[in-house]
């Protein structure tokens, strides 16, 4: 091979891998929030999980990216590893639809094909039609990086030193090792089948060689999640942690059935009898769809195995069980006042989640505690857990028939919500905060420090004494609540102006002063947030 025919291969890879990921995009721009949506709903249906993997990797024409948004939603809480493990083996099947599609000769239609897309993409204003064109236009580009491929693979067909590094492929173990390693590169096993496709139909590897390409690629397309799962969390990395273990336990169990079945190979081959490449798509299409139905009733199994591999910390399983609802998983046929009533208690259990993350908060801020940047974090996660479930149950509550009275102790509650998981939000601002001084060598002044440590304590008396009076609706404290918001409204007042006179005398450092702003201007809103729901069910109106 010549250095300009190498260029060529790598320009047709690129070519690929570019028109691979142009649509890919196009696909999920033209299906808009749809793709989220339809991932959000793979319930606890393994069935329906399985299905939704499918159609999305469909829809996007590419596993790694269904993979990926499946581990951001395990990450957030949204999707559970049962879940996640039935979307991972749809995306499997439905990621062999790209082999299937190269498996055509279209590359003499390419150009053709590139130039509707271009039309369409660059001339068009209409966004809906640009995405559509931006498929096109990455369908085109796909099929001219094979011709690319192909023309440049020519060539080694006849070179003896790449035919005898291939020739050590006939051995089943090294072909798996080369396709594992090969697809890890690539970052992508489509490209790679391709690629194998191409060998291929140039006689650079038989049938047989291929097949065992096939099986490492398919365990080595898991090396993007596994380098996207090193920022999630544990339970993110667990779901990178299945689809390596369902991909390697696919991998074992296809090898042994070829080994002692090799009939199995010559009944693929009969399906297409005179087109290799055909063979190979047919082979990785089978080759998923037997590795779903063979592991599927094993799912429980891997995923204990993935939590064998990360074992589940304490905290997670206190993490685990504050991340559900306790008063209102079903208002079936209750009454609407006992409905009202039990989703009042989970807005309290929500309350307190709220007030916790805010003193842990603090804490963090002053004892300069990076432990409780992940406590508070994973308190945010708990409380957004609360706010979208309950928000979504009080919704549903609303097609009841309700009395005027009932009505608008719902409206109020759903406002009370959004006021407990500002506070919650706060309170991850004031690690952030802590984060930041420190990132940037900056520092308050220990006056400064105790101002706002008055502030804090200020604050957290206030919204723990607005819970309560919340709670427990004894609205002869309403008085004394709103006296604690006033105080927290006056320490403000006091710092801020301290803070510019020491701003004045440079007695303390400008970010630090930044910082100290910000501090005063969360815990005065927390107040706030907290007034709000102490006064909403009781008939009061604040006093400005």
């Amino acid at each position: 091979m010549t250095l300009l025919e190498f260029f060529s291969l790598l320009g047709g890879v690129g070519m690929f891998l570019y028109g691979m990921s142009l649509m890919s995009s196009g696909l999920r721009n033209a299906a808009g929030e749809n793709l989220r949506v339809i991932l959000e709903k793979a319930t606890s249906n393994r069935f329906m999980a399985v299905g939704v993997g499918v159609l999305v990797t469909l829809m996007i024409q590419s596993s790694s990216a269904t993979d990926m948004m499946v581990i951001g939603f395990v990450n957030s809480g949204l999707m559970t590893l049962m879940q996640a493990i039935g979307v991972i083996m749809g995306a499997n099947i439905g990621t062999t639809v790209t082999a299937q599609l190269t498996a055509f000769n279209l590359s003499s239609y390419a150009p053709l094909i590139l130039f509707v897309g271009a039309v369409l993409f660059l001339f068009i204003k209409k966004t809906l039609v640009r995405d559509i064109g931006s498929i096109i236009l990455g369908f085109g580009m796909l099929f001219q990086g094979i011709a690319f491929m192909k023309a440049a693979i020519a060539p080694l067909a006849q070179t003896q030193g790449f035919i005898n590094l291939l020739a050590g492929l006939h051995n089943p173990l090294l072909a798996v090792l080369f396709g594992v390693a090969f697809t890890a590169l690539l970052q992508s096993s489509s490209s790679s089948i391709v690629i194998f496709q191409a060998f291929a139909v140039q006689g650079i590897v038989d049938y047989h060689t291929a097949v065992y390409l096939v099986i490492g690629a398919a365990v080595g397309s898991v090396t993007p999640n596994l380098l996207a799962s090193l920022t999630a969390n544990r339970n993110g990395k667990r779901t990178a942690c299945l689809n390596l273990v369902f991909n390697v336990i696919r991998a074992v169990i296809l090898g042994t059935l070829i080994t002692i079945v090799p009939q199995i190979l010559e009944l693929i081959k009969m399906l297409s009898p005179d087109d290799i490449g055909r063979q190979i798509a047919n082979t990785h299409t089978i080759f998923a769809i037997v590795a779903v139905v063979v592991e599927f009733p094993i799912a429980g199994l891997i995923v204990n195995l993935s939590q064998k591999v990360i074992p589940v910390l304490p905290e997670e399983t206190r993490k685990s069980e504050d991340q559900r609802l306790i008063y209102i998983n079903n208002f079936g046929d209750i009454p609407a006042a006992v409905a009202l009533a039990n989703a009042k208690l989970e807005i309290i259990r929500m309350a307190h989640f709220a007030l916790e993350n805010l003193r842990t908060a603090t804490e963090c801020f002053f004892e300069n505690d990076y432990e409780k940047v992940q406590m508070v974090a994973d308190g945010e996660d708990t409380v957004d857990f609360l706010d979208h479930n309950i928000t979504e149950a009080l919704v549903q509550l609303r097609s009841y028939r309700l009395n005027t009275r009932d009505r608008n102790k719902l409206t109020k509650m759903l406002l009370d919500v959004a006021d407990l998981e500002r506070i919650s939000d706060h309170a991850v601002n004031l690690t952030e905060y802590m984060v930041k001084i420190h990132e940037r060598k900056g520092s308050i002044s220990e006056a400064g420090l105790a101002d706002l440590k008055k502030m804090a304590e200020a604050t957290l008396e206030s919204v723990n004494m607005s819970i309560e009076v919340f709670a427990s609706d004894d609205y002869a404290n309403l008085d004394k609540v709103a006296k604690l918001e006033q105080n927290v409204d006056e320490l403000e007042e006091y710092c801020i102006a301290r803070h510019v006179e020491r701003l004045m005398t440079k007695a303390c450092e400008p970010y630090g002063g930044v910082v100290y702003s910000d501090f005063v201007t969360d815990m005065e809103r927390c107040a706030d947030h907290a007034i709000n729901v102490a006064y909403s069910l009781s008939g009061r109106e604040q006093e400005e």
